[in-house]
């Protein structure tokens, strides 16, 4: 038997595929072959950690889901099948706001991203980019957290290869239903 490839430890199975030599499992309801969604945990720092995690829970709606340190040096949370870990700024480590511009965009994939969206907005959160649908086939809006942290937060809007919006598809990925 297969043994499934998930990436993201996480992760509910909604559609499976076979594909290639081994089998190929998709994490969400739709696929888009122009946004591959894997998982990655990304390290965000906070001069203010107590007050982050509040404000990423209360506006983002992620759930706190370990914590560690006396104070708090850092804590692991969720939204969804999002995973990040947050941390106390210190030297060699800061947030944009300490920096004085913005560093990445984080994308999180949420089921209801017009409710999230509205959301967002209604708890007062810096909106870089309003909700939309893209080219390539994301509904999306940018927000800017507390401290400077840039996040798309999106969901797959039609299934779109790149080659249908003008990308040039460089790198095949082969185990994907339709070789791309």
């Amino acid at each position: 038997m297969q043994k499934p490839s998930v990436v993201g430890w996480s992760a509910q199975i909604h559609r499976a595929a076979i594909a290639g030599p081994r089998r190929t499992v998709y994490l969400f309801g739709m696929r888009n072959r122009s946004v591959p969604v894997d998982t990655v945990l990304p390290h965000l720092n906070y001069s203010n950690l107590d007050e982050a995690i509040d404000w990423l829970s209360r506006t983002f709606g992620f759930q706190e889901h370990f914590r560690y340190g006396d104070p708090v040096a850092g804590a692991q949370m969720r939204l969804g099948r999002a995973w990040i870990m947050v941390g106390s700024s210190r030297p060699g480590r800061t947030s944009p706001a300490e920096l004085g511009g913005w560093t990445q965009m984080l994308t999180i994939f949420v089921d209801d991203v017009d409710g999230h969206y509205a959301h967002a907005k209604a708890a007062g959160a810096k909106i870089v980019e309003e909700l939309h649908e893209t080219e390539y086939g994301e509904r999306q809006y940018g927000v800017e957290d507390l401290e400077g942290h840039r996040w798309l937060f999106a969901r797959h809007a039609r299934d779109m290869g790149p080659e249908e919006w003008g990308a040039k598809v460089t790198n095949p990925l082969e185990d994907w239903p339709g070789g791309n």
